[in-house]
């Protein structure tokens, strides 16, 4: 009989969002952490990558081609005259910056942008950079400001009114109240969603409920080594509080002179595939 699988340890939550072959995921970040620079190398295409906090206002999107070895070997094997990859719609993401409530970094927008994606390559820096714009702010308070009018409109219909049909999503919304206000913590740490549940979460398309990668930029001599003293806090940091997020470390700087030296496409399956 083989042996019982421990049970002390902390099950990753499950996967919220929908899946597909042509899905879009937003890059995120504070200001001038190198998401437009990820953005060209990934996608072979050129966006400004100015040290500005407003560099990217309008999200550049493109559309990326997704590797299978295993989608490949059934189209080989079965001579297949032609065939569609899957593809994953890539947006960069205006930084947000302190202050954007009051109409400064252009709020409505970036968080519309982030709110149709369905996914999210947070990158941070691991390194010091006095150039670097250092903000507050959280994509929870957005969440927060979104589901008082959801669970008011709610318990009018099917607490107030009696609707028996709705009872069940007015109970569901009640709960994520409860989790990402009473406690803090954004949608997709909680462990226990069911099914009934993630359907009822992916319709209204909460920010924190969002799957996160979370991307680290590193010096191009840090990543050679792969040695950082800032990335094993945010990985121990992820492990904490996002059990079962990818956490990938990359040089921007590195993959730029791939990309500006003709090897583009060495570089950008590197960033896939790392």
């Amino acid at each position: 009989m083989p042996p019982k699988k421990g049970g002390d340890g902390m099950k990753p939550p499950p996967i919220t969002g929908r899946f597909g072959t042509s899905l879009k995921i937003g890059i995120v970040g504070l200001p001038n952490v190198g998401k437009s620079t990820f953005f060209s190398v990934l996608t072979s295409s050129q966006s400004s990558a100015e040290n500005c906090p407003f560099c990217t206002i309008d999200p550049n999107e493109s559309r990326v081609p997704v590797p299978d070895e295993r989608f490949d070997f059934l189209c080989q094997y079965h001579k297949l005259v032609s065939k569609i990859s899957a593809f994953l719609n890539v947006v960069v993401i205006a930084g947000l910056v302190k202050g954007a409530h009051n109409g400064q970094g252009l709020e409505n927008a970036f968080l519309s942008h982030i709110r149709a994606c369905d996914g999210i390559f947070h990158l941070t820096h691991a390194f010091e950079d006095d150039d670097i714009t250092h903000v507050e702010g959280s994509l929870q308070l957005e969440d927060e400001e979104m589901i008082g009018p959801i669970i008011d409109k709610l318990e009018k219909v099917a607490v107030r009114g009696g609707d028996k049909k709705l009872k069940p999503k007015y109970d569901i919304m009640c709960k994520v109240k409860s989790w990402f206000i009473d406690q803090k913590k954004p949608v997709r740490f909680y462990h226990d969603w069911n099914d009934k549940e993630i359907e009822v979460l992916n319709k209204h398309l909460f920010l924190t409920s969002k799957p996160v990668v979370y991307l680290v930029n590193l010096r191009e001599k840090d990543y050679i080594r792969m040695k950082n003293k800032w990335l094993i806090k945010i990985k121990e940091w992820v492990d904490k509080y996002d059990l079962g997020a990818l956490v990938i470390p990359f040089s921007g700087a590195l993959e730029l002179k791939f990309y500006c030296s003709d090897k583009h496409t060495t570089s950008k399956r590197h960033l896939i595939f790392f």
